[in-house]
């Protein structure tokens, strides 16, 4: 059985289930499961005005004969300059299904892919009863690796997320929160002995 390590220099570790934390990694699942996530944060609230719906006269720029001019018809056609724009896109939803179980097992491919790595580290949130960022910032300094950290926590955990959402490359997020795309977009991953059985439970669950 893996296991986590403790920043700060916190005594013991964190042991990681085998069910959660051996999972083979299934790339296009994976890619799916993210893409399913990110479509699903797009507020789809773009819009823009098609021919009929510009406020424009009805007139024809000119009379059809005698001008020596091509014949044209209103001037809100979408090759005009103010006239409206052609297939225009409206509010819509991004959003498409992927299966519980699919995202249940990306989820654990992800979670998987830190431990292996060894990318994956634990917090003890009862050591900041007091928020402390400058003790946040010395414990994430004992955590190895480079680049942006994930740090998932649970309730009754707030004044760890004080402690730790104000240091740069570092996002905090409650474990009910996270998907797959947060997970396996961080370079490392740090978690509470209560997010992480949050997370086990999100992520077997039947």
């Amino acid at each position: 059985m893996a296991s986590a390590s403790y920043i700060g220099g916190g005594a013991g570790k964190l042991e990681l289930d085998d069910a959660v934390f051996g999972e083979s990694f299934h790339g296009p699942l994976v890619h799916q499961a993210v893409r399913a996530e990110l479509a699903a944060r797009r507020r789809g609230t773009q819009s823009t005005k098609t021919r009929g719906e510009v406020h424009m006269t009805g007139a024809k720029a000119w009379r059809q004969k005698g001008t020596g001019r091509a014949r044209v018809g209103a001037l809100s056609a979408p090759q005009r300059t103010g006239g409206g724009v052609a297939f225009a896109p409206k509010p819509r939803s991004y959003t498409f299904k992927v299966n519980r179980k699919a995202r249940r097992r990306a989820l654990r491919a992800a979670l998987t892919m830190h431990a292996e790595r060894g990318s994956i580290a634990a917090v003890d949130a009862s050591k900041f009863e007091t928020p402390s960022t400058k003790a946040a910032a010395a414990a994430l300094a004992s955590l190895e690796g480079e680049g942006s950290v994930l740090l998932v926590l649970a309730d009754g955990e707030e004044s760890c997320v004080k402690s730790f959402r104000n240091i740069p490359y570092v996002t905090v997020l409650h474990a009910d929160a996270v998907g797959v795309a947060d997970v396996i977009g961080a370079a490392r991953l740090v978690l509470s002995e209560a997010a992480l059985a949050r997370l086990s439970e999100k992520a077997v669950a039947t």
